[in-house]
């Protein structure tokens, strides 16, 4: 008997699966939707069609979103559109927004950039750590590659914030634990920007590249990523992929060697998007 080789669509959509059963999530069956809910502080994780599930409808979408209000998490689905084609209708006929990214995947033949001067991985009681899980809580707020106007006093203001706290603790253990490796670039002593990738056994997502608005268009993001990448390399992934912002921020990764592949979706209540 044959067997169908894994493709980068399959491995991700395994991983999309393990991944938060690894980081200690539970996982809550309403039969062709999987809710993970995680357990303990850190960044909340989302419900997504159960592994080869076929088919759902808005009641199931609606069911699940009734759980997670109950749970007080948000009500967040997250899906690959080639992968599972038939969730975005039944999504927006239960009120959910669709948002949709570029899902990237390492192209292993291509060349490795050189490494940027600034960049470097860190560990879980590196004192750079704080400042690391504090950029992107900026970033976010101010998508795009703009360069914005948040910058080092805004930096160390959010660094006081209840939010940064919480998620510092959970970033130290994931790194402590080898569930996680985070990479910083430095300027003067300054963390500037940051980034992570999550390895479950030979696939790898790098997530939360985000650079201090006032210090974008100067390659941080890109020398964050080309350092995760090497290192994910190295510790033996075969499919290392994200999901890109937009077209813009996908041009980006595009430089470090990615190509798309696919698209992620990401639905969520219109009044939280």
């Amino acid at each position: 008997m044959t067997t169908t080789p894994p493709t980068p669509l399959s491995r991700i959509e395994a991983y999309y699966d393990t991944a938060p059963r690894a980081g200690g999530a539970r996982a809550e069956d309403f039969g062709p939707l999987t809710l993970f809910v995680r357990e303990g502080p850190g960044w909340p994780y989302y419900a997504r069609p159960a592994l080869g599930s076929t088919g759902a409808t808005a009641a199931d979408v609606t069911r699940v979103m009734e759980r997670q209000r109950e749970l007080g998490v948000p009500q967040a689905f997250e899906w690959v559109a080639e992968t599972s084609p038939w969730l975005r209708a039944a999504a927006e006929e239960a009120g959910l927004r669709v948002h949709e990214h570029p899902l990237m995947v390492l192209e292993r033949s291509a060349p490795a950039g050189p490494p940027h001067p600034g960049v470097r991985l860190i560990g879980p009681d590196d004192a750079a750590l704080p400042a690391a899980v504090a950029v992107p809580l900026l970033a976010f707020a101010d998508p795009g590659t703009a360069v914005g106007a948040a910058g080092p006093a805004e930096l160390a203001a959010a660094m006081e914030q209840p939010l940064a706290a919480d998620r510092r603790n959970a970033v130290s253990a994931d790194l402590a634990s080898g569930r996680t490796a985070l990479a910083v670039a430095v300027d003067d002593g300054a963390v500037l920007a940051s980034g992570q990738y999550i390895p479950v056994g030979d696939t790898a997502e790098v997530v939360g590249v985000a650079t201090l608005p006032a210090a974008r268009r100067r390659g941080l993001a890109l020398g964050v990523t080309g350092a995760l990448v090497a290192d994910a390399l190295a510790r033996g992934a075969r499919t290392v992929f994200l999901s890109a912002g937009d077209e813009a921020v996908a041009r980006v990764y595009a430089r470090a060697g990615f190509r798309a592949v696919a698209t992620a979706l990401i639905a969520e209540p219109a009044d939280e998007a």
